[in-house]
């Protein structure tokens, strides 16, 4: 198990080397002289070799990207083109408000779909479950941006009970941050809730299926003690993995979702700093959200291998 982990961290570390050359080529090809349009059309070409020579530019890529990979090791990202701030100063609160957004979904959906997909895997079948089922799939094939777009003209401009922009301010209290959250949390709750339940339900329902546990119930044990101490016990490591690998999925989510409500986190801060050019900017948040999934599918990888029922110590089945 060790040396597993071992070599899925040597193997994450060269794909995030390899994600920080494709994030800083992809910025060094964008068309357009940056220092030109940090500063605007009507600078002087003085001003512009200034801030070129300022900004490091005339140096050869390599050696910018070396010198750029150094810093952001050691969290030094930078100062922004826009707001000449530190990009770590920019990037604290951001960073702070998109974690509280996904924390709040993973709290609130993982749980939720879990319950929701054993309950579908007990009622096999039955019409709860046919039912469910239909309504998790629409669900899960609907797009992020037309779900909050549905939230917002339904409980933001036809009802108005709830605001359409999630503005969080340093002094707002509890009710007010409730509801700025309330409906970028639903979009992504809903979306997230689908795709786990709808996973949780197949992998129970090939569990409950297996000889080990038609012996079970042959041999009289209840339903409910079957679910709960054979088919989820051998059910953790793949529903771990489904869990993590959705989790990961938030970094998408979050982008539209936060983009729709003009919520103050790091999507949002990196959507505006591509509309301004502010390459430092863009590169941070790039790195960050490209090191967030990375590090889940990881996390997935070895929740999968811990709770691999081969790993686990078996039970003989007259101990039922």
């Amino acid at each position: 198990m060790a040396s597993f982990i071992l070599w899925r961290l040597l193997a994450t570390l060269l794909l995030l080397f390899i994600v920080s050359l494709l994030v800083f080529w992809a910025c060094e090809i964008l068309p357009g002289d940056v220092a030109q349009v940090a500063l605007g059309q009507y600078a002087t070409p003085e001003n512009v070799r200034a801030l070129r020579l300022e900004m490091g530019l005339n140096e050869p890529p390599l050696q910018r990207y070396l010198g750029w990979l150094a810093g952001a090791v050691q969290g030094d990202w930078g100062r922004s083109l826009v707001t000449k701030s530190p990009v770590s100063a920019l990037l604290s609160e951001r960073v702070a408000n998109t974690a509280l957004l996904a924390g709040i979904t993973t709290l609130v959906a993982v749980p939720l779909a879990i319950v929701l997909g054993v309950v579908m895997a007990m009622w096999n079948g039955r019409a709860l479950d046919r039912g469910a089922s239909v309504v998790i799939l629409a669900l899960s094939a609907t797009p992020e941006f037309l779900l909050a777009t549905l939230l917002v003209l339904l409980f933001a401009v036809n009802l108005g009970w709830l605001p359409a922009v999630a503005y969080l301010s340093t002094g707002s209290g509890f009710g007010q941050t409730a509801r700025a959250l309330l409906l970028p949390t639903a979009s992504l709750v809903v979306i997230v809730t689908a795709q786990i339940a709808r996973m949780t339900r197949a992998i129970l329902g090939n569990i409950l299926t297996q000889p080990y546990i038609e012996m079970a119930i042959l041999k009289g044990v209840p339903g409910r003690r079957v679910v709960a101490r054979h088919a989820l016990r051998n059910a953790v490591g793949p529903i771990a993995n489904v869990v993590a690998l959705n989790t990961a999925y938030l970094v998408s989510g979050i982008v539209v979702v936060e983009t729709i409500f003009a919520y103050p986190g790091l999507a949002r801060l990196m959507i505006d700093s591509v509309q301004s050019r502010d390459l430092p900017v863009v590169q941070a948040c790039a790195m960050i959200f490209c090191a967030t999934y990375v590090l889940l599918i990881l996390l997935a990888d070895v929740m999968a291998r811990l709770f691999d029922p081969r790993s686990l110590p078996q039970r003989p089945m007259d101990a039922i």
